[in-house]
């Protein structure tokens, strides 16, 4: 089918109280993997392309490109989106390759900082039919900005998408980005306050770190846009260690196929968490 735009996508779970699942592409075979696993489920999924990963590639066309035709032969909807971006030349560069959705990152700035760069990318996807989502609170587990312990206050959100536009917004709930084990505490109330508070989707992001009957409850409480990056890559790694175990295994095809196929396995399980 045609590549699907990610609010088409977004907005119909957000309106049906359902989540949708965001997993982060590294190399061709993720890819593949997500799209296999979204057509299992016979559900939606949108493919998520990070700034690291664009900078791992050298550019974000190759990766771009291919998670693109990837979603253009897909059977179920996919969407291709742009994850923690703070470059405003990449954000340029996705959304002229044509890439649905951007999540454009400036929480490292100052409150009045972020909001004059964020509403400046919101004007000008919004131009060239590009959704958007940022993020105000940080999300615990990385450098800078983002530290744990954070929350997003309901009040300030709602500031902030009044004066941005932007289309959906990631906020600090108790996930945390990288964790290894699924045991995040997450304030489901603080979840409800949010939705509320806003009127668009709420993203949550670190994920990997939540267990099934959480995330199941996040999107109760009103989540919609749910990320996962480290779960997937810890059950691609494993996969490949175990191949790489057998003796006289030289063919890549040999360990990364059936990591592959894990990860497309697991991908959707997770959408049935997610959606069903």
């Amino acid at each position: 089918m045609p590549l699907t735009r990610t609010d088409e996508i977004i907005d119909s779970a957000y309106r049906d109280g359902v989540g949708v699942g965001a997993f982060n592409v590294v190399q061709l075979e993720h890819a593949e993997a997500i799209v296999t696993g979204a057509e299992k489920a016979r559900m939606p999924v949108i493919l998520q392309i990070s700034e690291n990963t664009a900078r791992y590639h050298g550019s974000i066309i190759p990766i771009g490109s291919a998670s693109l035709a990837l979603a253009r032969i897909a059977d179920v909807p996919v969407a291709v989106h742009l994850d923690h971006a703070e470059s405003v030349y990449l954000v340029y560069e996705a959304v002229e390759l044509g890439f649905g959705s951007v999540m454009f990152d400036a929480s490292r700035l100052p409150y009045d900082e972020n909001v004059a760069a964020t509403r400046d990318i919101t004007a000008y996807c919004h131009d060239s039919s590009a959704w958007v989502e940022a993020e105000l609170g940080e999300v615990g587990g990385k450098d800078g900005a983002h530290a744990p312990g954070v929350r997003t206050d309901p009040d300030e959100a709602r500031a902030f998408v009044g004066a941005t536009h932007v289309d959906a917004l990631a906020v600090a709930v108790g996930s945390s980005h990288a964790m290894l084990s699924r045991d995040a505490v997450l304030d489901f109330a603080l979840i409800a306050r949010l939705r509320e508070a806003v009127g668009v989707p709420l993203v949550l992001h670190g994920s990997s770190g939540v267990a099934d009957s959480d995330l199941r409850r996040a999107v109760a409480s009103g989540m919609t846009k749910v990320n996962v990056s480290t779960h997937l890559n810890s059950i691609f790694t494993r996969t490949v260690r175990d191949g790489l175990g057998r003796p006289g295994t030289v063919d890549p095809r040999k360990y990364i196929g059936p990591a592959r196929d894990a990860v497309a396995s697991e991908v959707a399980r997770l959408l049935q968490v997610l959606g069903g």
